[in-house]
């Protein structure tokens, strides 16, 4: 999941992206409302956390202008303005939702979830399942057979990443947009070494291997029997 921060204090800015990153998303950060707009624009985003008081392009006129180009991307208001009418501004304008400053994180996470789920017009799962390789959401655990397997944060959001397009062929560049949060040359093996630390981990210890590689193309998560 890839999340835009568009926020031009660099103290709140690092607080959300720090957490955003611990749980598992790609995030982005535009420091004024044009390179937001731009970004917005040009880019694939899960969701976008805009705050209000922008510079060169204040965070209302951003999302006007990104719901008048047809852009659905889901987007939260931040905002240090506390009134009815403040928040009603902000939702007329095409936000999803408001929170105020100063916020927990725990809130903007839990709202962040809740608009992707809206998004995508499903419920948003707490657990992944292929085979007997089940992945917690919320627990953060995953689990082959009952067996608990640890995986460090960055093994974990590709697992998840792979589960959540089980059956389906991803390429590298696209593990690469998703799972880490900025361009890589693409002569690196950096994938390629994570989806071997990840197989070492998930597979090599069960005969029915599920991480496949599909030469020349990419990889699939998939069972087969």
């Amino acid at each position: 999941m890839k999340i835009l921060i568009v926020e031009d204090d660099t103290r709140t800015a690092s607080f959300i992206m720090k957490g955003l990153k611990q749980a598992g998303f790609v995030v982005e950060h535009a420091p004024d409302g044009e390179d937001g707009l731009y970004r917005a624009s040009t880019e694939s985003y899960d969701a976008a956390v805009v705050d209000i008081m922008l510079p060169k392009l204040d965070g209302l006129a951003l999302i006007d202008e990104l719901r008048r180009r047809k852009a659905t991307i889901p987007v939260i208001i931040l905002s240090a303005k506390r009134s009815v009418d403040d928040r009603i501004k902000g939702l007329r304008a095409g936000g999803d939702d408001y929170l105020v400053k100063p916020f927990a994180f725990s809130e903007l996470l839990a709202r962040i979830q809740a608009l992707i789920r809206r998004a995508n017009s499903v419920a948003e799962p707490t657990t992944l399942t292929v085979g007997d390789l089940s992945l917690d959401l919320l627990r953060r655990k995953v689990l082959r057979v009952g067996k608990e397997i640890e995986l460090q944060p960055r093994e974990f959001a590709l697992l998840e990443y792979l589960m959540r397009n089980a059956g389906m062929v991803v390429s590298k560049t696209m593990i690469m947009e998703h799972v880490w949060d900025y361009n890589f040359d693409p002569q690196t093996n950096v994938v390629e070494a994570r989806i071997c630390r990840l197989r070492d981990k998930v597979d090599r210890s069960f005969d029915n291997k599920l991480i496949h590689t599909i030469r020349g193309v990419g990889y699939v998560l998939e069972e087969r029997k």
